[in-house]
């Protein structure tokens, strides 16, 4: 998991509306959520790291969950309501104007906040979105209202359950680490109760009135083979709103953050910042270190709060220097952990041993894993396969321990490290078997022996 966010709330009358501020790019961003969301889990879970870091990497990021939903308080659920929270939102991270990125029925709601509070959007991007869901008379490229009806009492019986992710993204719907994501942002999200209340919404919204009225210069996308919401209903949207650009992309997944994202982000990052992105996601061959401390939760009981700030802050400060000293780039903490990356795998070995054991000075246990592989570098940040396995491989370290690949192995022949076998593993999200190694300097291996 990647770093917790820190979760701040804006007041809009009663209701208490979460939000979490990320990055510092030149332009303020404001995201707005589709569906369920949450944003413990949106802004943390792995399978949204690469599409986050690649909005930070040019915005000042702005993310709410609505209310009703993840850590907002409820109220009055309507597309007007969610708006107004929009903007409280705004006023409590002190923004007077931002772009702003609605997706799915986010969209809607960007549409309603872009046509109501015209002065506090300075452009308007939508992905998949729709003015109305249910069809009319004069709006054939609706759905039924009974299609609606059933597959709302299907998604209500089997809340939070994998299958309703293949609605939402037929080719990765089998991807373990996605059903993962998709199974706590639902629960997490809402209740079925609250689910309901979303359906009876969707069926009455419609904000087609309100197109031909907005003023913000208005991209809008949307995937050629969308399951979900069919591609003429947004096509409608860009065609309705003045001077708005179409931009079709290929693809079938409905969520923004599944299948190929990469133009994507592009066409999103353009339209906002007036320039063509460079090769932003440079990627990179890298040795790619997980540290993170063992039964954290147990061991922050047990000392008290004071005692376990002085003991994070102490394993970050023993952290940045292990990996300097080896030459590393520590890249960000992750909780109860970091993330960092080395140019050599016995670099990264010998940081890793150092910090297990500086860890067991302070009365803690570190794991760490190890792996290399090709990485995407986006700004400050990486993501990628080869990071995920690494986060995999932490996890199958021994307590107080580091655990790794096979290619690291195989790439620190001669630097006087040993492994021992751990054995063959399957790694959550990954495909295949994987052989891992628990690490030991020479001294402490033939110590040992």
């Amino acid at each position: 998991m990647s770093e917790a966010p820190e979760i701040r709330y804006a007041q809009n009358g009663d209701v208490a509306i979460a939000y979490a501020v990320e990055g510092d790019g030149p332009i303020d961003l404001l995201f707005v959520p589709g569906f369920v969301g949450n944003l413990d889990v949106a802004l943390s879970h792995p399978a949204l790291a690469p599409f986050w870091a690649r909005l930070r990497s040019f915005a000042r990021v702005i993310a709410f969950d609505k209310r009703g939903q993840g850590l907002s308080d409820r109220g009055p659920y309507t597309v007007e309501d969610i708006a107004a929270d929009a903007v409280a939102v705004l006023d409590a991270a002190g923004v007077e104007r931002a772009s702003v990125l609605g997706v799915s029925e986010g969209g809607t709601a960007c549409t309603m906040l872009a046509a109501t509070y015209p002065e506090r959007v300075s452009a308007m991007a939508l992905y998949g979105a729709y003015a109305r869901i249910a069809a009319a008379d004069d709006y054939p490229q609706g759905l039924p209202v009974q299609v609606l009806d059933r597959t709302w009492e299907r998604m209500i019986e089997g809340w939070a359950k994998p299958a309703s992710l293949a609605m939402f993204a037929p080719g990765s719907h089998d991807d373990p680490d996605l059903q993962d994501f998709w199974g706590r942002m639902l629960r997490s999200g809402v209740s079925p109760s609250m689910l309901r209340t979303l359906g009876e919404m969707y069926i009455s919204l419609d904000v087609r009135p309100l197109l031909p009225g907005i003023t913000a210069p208005t991209l809008v996308l949307w995937r050629d083979g969308d399951r979900l919401i069919p591609p003429a209903m947004t096509k409608l949207m860009a065609e309705e709103i003045p001077g708005a650009r179409g931009v079709e992309l290929q693809g079938d997944a409905h969520l923004f953050f599944a299948g190929d994202t990469r133009r994507m982000l592009d066409e999103i990052e353009e339209f906002f910042t007036g320039r063509a992105p460079a090769e932003n996601a440079e990627r990179i061959l890298a040795t790619v270190l997980f540290a993170d401390i063992v039964d954290s939760t147990r061991r922050a009981v047990e000392l008290g709060d004071d005692a376990w700030k002085d003991v994070l802050q102490r394993s970050e400060r023993t952290w940045r220097r292990e990996v300097a000293r080896e030459g590393g780039t520590f890249v960000k903490l992750t909780g109860d952990g970091a993330l960092a990356t080395f140019d050599g795998p016995s670099r990264a070995a010998r940081a890793a041993l150092a910090i297990t054991d500086a860890g067991e000075s302070m009365g803690v246990q570190t794991r760490v894993g190890i792996h290399t592989g090709e990485c995407e570098r986006i700004g400050d940040d990486v993501a990628g396969i080869a990071v995920h396995i690494a986060s995999r491989v932490e996890g199958e370290a021994p307590p107080g321990g580091v655990a790794a690949t096979s290619t690291v192995r195989d790439l620190s022949i001669g630097s006087g490290l040993r492994f021992g076998e751990i054995g063959t593993r399957a790694l959550k999200g990954v495909p295949g078997e994987w052989q891992l190694y628990e690490v030991a300097a020479a001294q402490a291996a033939d110590a040992a022996s």
